[in-house]
């Protein structure tokens, strides 16, 4: 017999996380747990207002779905059963760890991606101005990967002043929806000069078509675009890469399909994260070993965590614990 319980909580930010559409100060997450006999599944979801989601609406989904999971719903037909989100993604996380923990296996031998070790994870900056943004830069210094949040506004400044602070890391820029063509096209030059590796996003999931357009060589990478498989054939010609978020998959189950339908139409894959604890990143990172970016700093955003979780040092993020998740 299982059970299906689950919980809310918020976790402070070490300092506001700022991107085009908002700031924030904590991270709102849902746990899940789910129980058979001495067993326990664990699982963790960010809902995200963008997506039409809220700790309300998620809470009415997992409700919804208890009393099939209790009754035995498999992992595989959790995937008809329940849309493709965050919710989905607490559960379906959950069923794999309590699969584990049952058969005494991990997850990453159950689902054939193997065992992750440490990794090395972009790190975040916010958007400030770009003095501030400089100076966060330099205690960044050393750091392989930054990933750097924009808005429309002075892109130019802000990313040429956290380059001269952090001259040999590469960065990934994130406009989260709020560029246009116009502006994406006059700044990829000097943005390929700044050590820019990826763009994220650069346009409204609305505008996509408007890509068609573009003159860069820095590879785009399709975030608000791209949720799930049956997204890709309409991005290939748009986009380089993907970001695999497993609260926008609806968990690790899609999510490895995901990964295997981009590495058949050749695009890159980022696995992202929203901000939310260790739990949350776990799933993720046996993805991580098989991406081209990665991007799972959530937890060293946080001003406190969740136990046994990551450690995150001088840009490399530490192995998957098993006393946290997967056996």
């Amino acid at each position: 017999m299982r059970n299906l319980s689950f919980s809310e909580s918020s976790w402070p930010l070490a300092r506001a996380f700022v991107i085009a559409r908002g700031a924030r100060t904590q991270a709102d997450v849902i746990q899940v747990k789910i129980q058979q006999g001495d067993c326990l599944g664990h699982g963790e979801c960010v809902p995200y207002a963008r997506y039409g989601e809220s700790m309300a609406s998620v809470s009415e989904q997992l409700l919804a779905i208890k009393p099939k999971i209790e009754a035995g719903l498999s992992r595989a037909d959790l995937q008809q059963a329940m849309p493709a989100g965050a919710a989905r993604n607490a559960v379906d996380c959950a069923l794999w760890d309590l699969e584990a923990r049952l058969k005494n296996v991990s997850v990453a031998t159950l689902s054939q991606l193997g065992q992750p070790g440490s990794m090395i994870s972009a790190q975040t900056l916010s958007i400030d101005t770009p003095a501030n943004m400089a100076k966060e830069a330099q205690q960044y210094r050393d750091y392989p990967l930054l990933k750097v949040k924009l808005d429309a506004d002075l892109v130019l400044e802000r990313i040429q002043a956290v380059h001269k602070a952090a001259p040999n890391s590469k960065f990934i820029l994130d406009a989260n929806e709020a560029w246009d063509i116009e502006l994406l096209n006059t700044i990829v030059a000097p943005l390929a000069a700044a050590n820019v590796a990826l763009i994220e996003q650069p346009l409204s999931a609305n505008d996509d078509q408007a890509l068609s357009d573009y003159k860069g060589n820095i590879p785009l990478c399709a975030d608000e675009s791209f949720h799930c498989h049956e997204n890709l054939p309409e991005l290939v010609n748009r986009y380089h890469a993907i970001n695999i978020k497993l609260d926008k998959t609806g968990g690790l189950t899609e999510a490895i399909v995901c990964l295997e339908a981009a590495r058949a139409t050749n695009l890159q894959v980022m696995v992202g994260c929203m901000v939310g604890t260790s739990l949350a990143m776990a799933p993720a990172t046996l993805l991580g070993q098989h991406a081209d970016f990665v991007d799972l700093d959530g937890p060293a955003l946080m001003a406190k965590d969740v136990a046994n979780g990551f450690e995150y040092l001088a840009g490399q993020m530490s192995a998957l614990n098993p006393k946290l998740w997967g056996n």
